[in-house]
């Protein structure tokens, strides 16, 4: 269960209250205005699903064009030290820089569909000196959790509230939607051990392969996992606590951010295995998040599997994407401009004339 509001920080506190539960009467509202529109009811799927969330985040049948940001938050970590990663840890610090350069898939990606990319170094060992970096540091990587816990209390706290001032200023500046992205080698270990620490779950169905480990590395990997939870004793009903026992910088910087963007009636667009771990920690922090998270796509990390059914979400895309970065984040905006089109712009029945049979 959730640990109770009485007992949360206080650094939280205005964070999470400021998370609102959506209005149903939208809803309704939103149902029947596509109810209404020139096609057989419910005839487009899932889309007419999204349109009607849409409707409920940003709090009007008639929502204007979502503009896109992604947001890319990048830290390193000190279980890299036990080998759980393909890559040494230095690739942390270049991705970033390529990130920032614009020549990064994700950045790529973010191009080609008009969306804003935002480049956070939660913290990273060696960062970059690159213009266009926002610097949100924590550290320089965090501790090995193998041997201790991987943060302070008070520093996991202070990176979901960093997050959330810049998921606020993100959305303030016109983000109707924003996407989570990350990178940090190691990042699926604490991801894994994180949500074994959440849902209860096993070391052997929450690892995978994260960079291209051989069958011995994933091995290797539930190994470091279950030394995690063994030294750490994580709690399940303390998600702030479980985060610096476990977790990572960048974790919790876009947990805040997503706390940040729905705060300001923003959509929160999750990614794969990594960003969707974050967002469990916020959902647990509040749970009216919920209702403003969107899974873009299902990584095959086996762990996204059991985050995606502890956060209620089907994702819209499966193309068997593992990088990361927001990528599957950013192919996935498309259809949420879409649904909100045909939310808004589509004819209705009585607008083109055409006979409505109630079906």
């Amino acid at each position: 269960m959730n640990a109770p509001v009485s007992s949360r920080d206080a650094l939280l506190d205005d964070v999470v209250r400021d998370v609102l539960p959506l209005h149903p009467a939208i809803a309704r509202d939103a149902a029947a205005a596509l109810d209404a529109k020139t096609k057989p009811r419910g005839s487009l799927g899932r889309l007419e699903e999204l349109a009607v969330q849409i409707a409920c985040v940003r709090g009007t049948v008639r929502p204007a064009p979502l503009e896109p940001a992604v947001v890319v938050a990048a830290g390193d970590h000190g279980v890299a030290r036990e080998g759980v990663s393909a890559y040494p840890q230095e690739v942390t610090g270049q991705m970033l820089a390529t990130f920032a350069s614009g020549g990064a898939a994700v950045a790529v990606l973010s191009r080609s569909v008009g969306a804003r990319l935002v480049v956070v170094d939660a913290g990273v060992a060696a960062p970059p000196v690159v213009p266009g970096l926002r610097d949100l540091s924590l550290g320089r990587g965090t501790a090995n959790a193998a041997d201790g816990p991987a943060m302070e209390r008070v520093v996991a706290a202070e990176g979901i509230v960093r997050g959330a001032r810049l998921g606020r200023e993100v959305a303030r500046d016109g983000a109707g939607v924003v996407a989570l992205g990350e990178m940090g080698i190691g990042n699926t270990t604490i991801a894994a051990a994180l949500t074994c620490a959440l849902l209860g779950a096993d070391p052997s169905v929450a690892c995978g392969r994260g960079t291209g480990l051989d069958d011995a590395g994933v091995v290797r990997k539930q190994d470091v996992v279950r030394r995690i939870l063994a030294v750490n004793a994580p709690r399940a009903d303390d998600p702030l606590g479980a985060l610096a026992a476990v977790g990572g910088f960048e974790l919790a910087v876009l947990a805040g951010v997503a706390l940040g963007a729905a705060a300001e009636r923003a959509l929160v667009l999750l990614d794969g295995f990594i960003s969707s771990v974050a967002g469990l920690v916020a959902l647990r922090l509040a749970p009216p998040l919920r209702g403003y998270l969107v899974a873009s796509h299902r990584s095959p990390e086996p762990g996204h599997a059991l985050v995606l059914e502890a956060l209620g979400l089907v994702p819209l895309l499966d193309l068997e994407l593992r990088l990361g970065e927001g990528s599957g984040a950013a192919l996935a905006l498309p259809l949420l401009g879409a649904a909100r089109a045909i939310l808004v712009e589509m004819a209705t029945f009585a607008d083109a004339g055409v006979t409505d049979t109630g079906r």
